[in-house]
Formats: structure tokens, C-alpha cells, sequence
């Protein structure tokens, strides 16, 4: 590979680029009415997105941020997006879920350590899937499961691709791709036991 080639550099344009495309059919699916989005899920997640996204820059995370801030504007889409096409399937518990994460994150704005935020705030993120991991459990056809797959690969690469490795550049790349493993793995395996909708 030529010495002016950043290995670093491609692999968070190839995660961004996976990333991107990965947004095309969740969108396209959204609008067909085939993918309804959890509304609360995705406002954690624009919310502590975004926050990490700044962590990230602050540790040193160099390209891996690329991915990070364009899949925080496409979160906002989505946000966007479920005013109108989200899923109607909202519990007491989500509120719940989405109360606690709005009071962590005014909290974690009173702190002074960028790690032990990031650490709250990935800690949130993950709380911020149970929503939708409890309407997928449900109904594992609302979602987009290659768009799923896509974010595990995208988070795999954006992971590779950090400039720095330390608690500050990790953290909350690991926690996204747990979190998105385990929801593709939800509606994978509960497709095969619940009939798709006609």
C-alpha cells in the first residue's frame, strides 16, 4: 500500500460508507411502512450519539469519528422520520427507560470528567435499546435486520479505525456494536418463529 494511504483512514470511510448505505433501506422501509422505529430508543440514542461523538474527538478517537458524527445526523433523521411512520407500541416501562436516560444525561452534564460521562453516557445508550429490543422480541419484522448487520460491521470497522485506543476511544463503539449484535440476533432468531405480517 502506498506510504501516503492511512489504513486507519480507509477503514473509517468504509465504515462510514456501510454506515450510510446501511440508512438507505431502514429509511426506505420506514417510509414503506415495513420498519417502525421506536420513537423513545431513538432519542437516547441522538442524545448520548451525539455526546459520545464529542467524547470521542476529546480522547483522540480521530477517523473513527467520521462514522460516529455522520450516523449521529442520520439518528436525527430517524428521530425525524418517527414523528410520523414510529411504531404506536409504547409501554409504561419505555417512558420509564426514556425518563431515566433525559435525568442521566442532565447529570452527566454536571460533570467534569469526560470518562466517567462517556461511561454514563454508553451506559445509557445501552439502556436505550431495551425499547427496542422489547418490541423486536415482539415484533421481529418491524425492523430492518440488514441494517442491523450493517451497524455491527460499521462498528466493528469505526473500532479499528481509532486513532487512540484507551477507555475514552472504545467505550461506547464497543457498547453500539454489543447492543446492535444482540438486536440483529433478536430478530433473527424470532423470525423463525414468528410469521412475517402480510
Amino acid at each position: 500500500m502506498p506510504s501516503g494511504i492511512d489504513l486507519k483512514l480507509i477503514l473509517a470511510l468504509l465504515s462510514t460508507a456501510i454506515t450510510i448505505g446501511a440508512y438507505y433501506p431502514y429509511i426506505r422501509d420506514i417510509s414503506r411502512g415495513t420498519t417502525k422505529p421506536h420513537l423513545y430508543t431513538w432519542l437516547v440514542w441522538l442524545l448520548t450519539q451525539a455526546t459520545a461523538t464529542a467524547a470521542l474527538w476529546y480522547g483522540g478517537g480521530n477517523f473513527a469519528t467520521i462514522s460516529l458524527t455522520v450516523g449521529t445526523l442520520l439518528v436525527l433523521l430517524i428521530v425525524v422520520l418517527n414523528f410520523k411512520s414510529g411504531t404506536t407500541n409504547i409501554t409504561r416501562g419505555d417512558k420509564l427507560v426514556l425518563a431515566l436516560a433525559l435525568f442521566a444525561i442532565l447529570l452527566w452534564w454536571q460533570l467534569k470528567s469526560p470518562l466517567l460521562s462517556l461511561l454514563m453516557v454508553s451506559a445509557i445508550d445501552g439502556v436505550g435499546y431495551l425499547p427496542t429490543f422489547r418490541k423486536s422480541y415482539a415484533e421481529p419484522w418491524s425492523e430492518t435486520l440488514s441494517f442491523w448487520g450493517a451497524m455491527v460491521i460499521a462498528g466493528v470497522l469505526a473500532l479499528w479505525a481509532s486513532g487512540q485506543y484507551n477507555l475514552l476511544t472504545i467505550t461506547y463503539l464497543a457498547t453500539l456494536t454489543t447492543a446492535n449484535t444482540i438486536l440483529f440476533m433478536i430478530c433473527l432468531l424470532r423470525r423463525r418463529s414468528v410469521n412475517k405480517p402480510v
